[in-house]
């Protein structure tokens, strides 16, 4: 018997955020400019981070533009 066990996951992190201007095209809700932190695990112990800047919704979260830096 083979069993298969994929322990990876990828958890996003929001550091620091402020008000901008605009409304979220999915729910109307305001948005906020947000540095974000990625980081991605394999069995909880994190091997890759990656530091970006995004506006994101405050009423659903979603993400509505990225910016990599």
């Amino acid at each position: 018997m083979v069993c298969f066990c994929f322990l990876v996951d990828q958890r996003k992190e929001v550091r620091r955020s402020k008000p901008a201007a605009g409304t979220c095209s999915r729910c109307g809700g305001g948005a906020s400019v947000a540095d974000m932190k990625t980081a991605t695990r394999f069995c909880f112990v994190p091997f890759y981070c990656k530091s970006w800047r995004a506006i994101v919704c405050t009423f659903c979260g979603a993400v509505l533009r990225s910016y990599h830096h």
